[in-house]
């Protein structure tokens, strides 16, 4: 009997063994990690200095932060830091808050074809945008105009309602009932959109269609400040997601079965992608085919764990929307198209490719 115990006795050493074995098995993801902050950051970083220089007046960098000339008399510092710098912030803030919304509401509706306009959350901070246009007078809190203020309260109105339809569920959210609830609401602000354009003078209509459109058109530093509050909150959010996101795509009962907190997960994805989303919309305006293109191109490229997916979209979204505002303001100079058209030519034709090899 004693042989037998010693047989079947575990090693005092095992736990051990399996603590020792379970960091190497991290070290992989981990240096992937590096690599693919490392790689895609410095992607961002290189578009975003490079980006400000070009356009129809050229240029110097080295002129533009000379200190030794005044920056009333210096021409190229003012194009720089005035005209195109910001415009280049706003494009990578919106860029990343639209990318990494478009990777937490395709886990967390476990659909593919999820993206940020999919709740009605892009379609209410048009809404917002659109009364403040039409029916509200000209004011500005702490720098900022009345179309953003009134596009964020938009968003979070349309996020009030879907959260209201989950929660009344009382048992968790459904991917069903998100779905359902974001095409009704977007299918009925859509309606009031519609109504609040057929109401309006010619100049106000002229105002909405270029404003949903999408245009990275900003007025200085205070509009991109303002946005950086909720994507900052929503970046806190983003950071707890990854495990729980890989655990949930395969379901909210085999995530629950493996130690996530289901309902608290979900929460904390529906708020912060709906944030991010009002923060971008309320910039930019409407920017299409973002948040549902470059999750899938990041994941043909790093796989679909959402430690890697996650930061890779945001820093390629920010490079992508910067690249598509580029050729805006270059392709027919010294006409600057709206940004959201130049989004639906690269990422419509890209999608409809994505989906034939996929069929295939």
């Amino acid at each position: 009997m004693a042989g037998r115990n010693d047989e079947v006795r575990p090693k005092p050493d095992a736990t051990v063994d399996r603590e020792k074995v379970r960091p190497k098995a991290d070290r992989p993801i981990r240096a992937r990690m590096i690599a693919t902050v490392a790689g895609f950051g410095a992607l961002l970083v290189l578009t975003c200095l490079l980006a400000p220089l070009a356009g129809t007046t050229h240029i110097s960098l080295a002129r533009a932060f000379d200190r030794s000339q005044a920056f009333a008399d210096n021409v190229d510092a003012q194009i720089f830091f005035i005209a195109r710098l910001p415009r280049v912030a706003a494009a990578a803030i919106v860029g990343a808050g639209l990318a990494a919304a478009g990777v937490v509401f395709q886990a967390l509706l476990r659909n593919p074809l999820a993206a940020p306009e999919t709740l009605g959350v892009s379609i209410g901070a048009s809404v917002g945008a659109m009364v403040a246009i039409t029916f509200l007078p000209p004011f500005s809190i702490g720098g900022l105009s009345a179309v953003p203020l009134a596009s964020f309260a938009g968003s979070l109105g349309a996020l009030a309602i879907v959260y209201g339809l989950s929660a009344a569920r009382g048992r968790g959210m459904s991917s069903t009932v998100l779905l359902l609830g974001g095409v009704v609401l977007t299918t009925f602000l859509g309606a009031v959109v519609n109504f609040i354009q057929y109401v309006s003078d010619f100049s106000q209509t002229f105002r909405t269609v270029r404003w949903l459109m999408g245009s990275l058109d900003v007025g200085g530093y205070a509009p991109i400040a303002a946005a950086l509050v909720p994507l900052a909150l929503a970046t806190f959010g983003y950071a707890t997601l990854p495990r729980a996101l890989d655990l949930m795509s395969l379901g909210p009962e085999a995530a629950a079965a493996r130690g996530v907190d289901v309902p608290r997960a979900e929460r904390i994805a529906l708020v912060s992608a709906s944030l991010s989303t009002g923060a971008a919309v309320s910039l930019s305006g409407p920017i299409g085919f973002v948040g549902i293109v470059v999750p899938h191109l990041i994941r043909l490229m790093v796989g679909a764990d959402h430690r890697l997916v996650l930061p890779a979209s945001a820093l390629f979204g920010g490079a992508f929307l910067i690249g598509c505002d580029l050729v805006a303001r270059s392709a027919l100079a010294p006409i600057e198209l709206p940004v959201g058209i130049v989004t639906a030519f690269i990422g419509g034709p890209f999608f409809l490719w994505l989906l034939f090899t996929r069929l295939r």
